[in-house]
């Protein structure tokens, strides 16, 4: 069974170690491959690093999370459109709007947000987009944008069913990590087990999402999430979606992300 990564953060200097151990962890666990996630625009060029670096495995995703909504410079959107027709195949993240944080305010982030979905879609890109207590301004966005891009990435999706439904509609993928295995997180694998089958992907969203202990196979220290550990975060989503969806998942991953 191959597994893929469909979020994380490789470019992040919170492992303690080398990129390169990771990859070779990663593949030696039946990984062959992830997306790696820009969170700002210092991130894009150490993103696009590591899709040089490691071709065929690594797919890079560019973009302003919306944490950093407030650091973009001038010029940040014609430059995000350099670096994603630079390659075919890099897609947009991580993107999107957050009402956990106090600040940016979500006015911000929905502006910079709105820009970045416009470049998804002119180009025909996917993007990976998240979304923490905003789901009101989400589907504002949604509906104030002409054109939203025919498939899109809710990652670590965390909502209810109703809201999946109405993501559905826009055709909305949906990725599980492995954090949402916590017992007090039950909600979430319940929403899971009612979506299409055909619209589920995995990820680690390393080094954050760090899941329960008895599914950590790569130590990396306190709360530091190996993206390794995507095997064991698998292997107990199947036994918790009742066996079998590993397959649907890998074909998934294939036809989301062109590969």
């Amino acid at each position: 069974m191959e597994l893929f990564d469909s979020h994380n953060h490789l470019q992040s200097g919170k492992f303690g170690r080398g990129v390169e151990a990771l990859v070779e962890e990663m593949k030696g666990r039946g990984i062959t491959g992830c997306v790696v996630n820009a969170t700002r625009e210092e991130d894009w060029q150490a993103v696009a690093g590591l899709a040089a670096n490691f071709p065929g495995f690594v797919k890079p995703a560019y973009g302003i999370h919306p944490w950093f909504a407030d650091t973009v410079t001038e010029g940040w959107e014609l430059r995000l459109r350099e670096i994603l027709t630079s390659d075919p195949e890099a897609t947009v993240g991580e993107i999107g709007v957050d009402g956990w944080v106090d600040s940016p305010k979500i006015e911000v982030q929905r502006e910079i947000f709105m820009k970045q979905v416009n470049i998804a879609a002119e180009l025909e890109r996917v993007m990976t987009v998240h979304c923490l207590k905003a789901w009101e301004p989400l589907f504002s966005v949604m509906d104030e944008t002409e054109k939203w891009p025919e498939k899109f990435l809710m990652h670590s999706f965390g909502g209810s069913i109703e809201v999946a439904e109405r993501l559905l509609r826009k055709g909305a993928w949906f990725s599980f990590s492995g954090y949402f295995l916590q017992p007090r997180k039950s909600k979430v694998l319940e929403v899971f087990r009612k979506l299409p089958k055909d619209r589920i992907l995995l990820e680690t969203d390393a080094p954050e999402m760090m899941p329960p202990e008895e599914f950590v196979e790569f130590q990396l220290g306190e709360e530091i999430n190996h993206p390794g550990n995507l095997g064991r975060i698998a292997e107990a989503f199947d036994r918790e979606m009742g066996g079998g969806i590993l397959g649907e998942i890998e074909k998934n991953s294939r036809a989301f992300w062109g590969r």
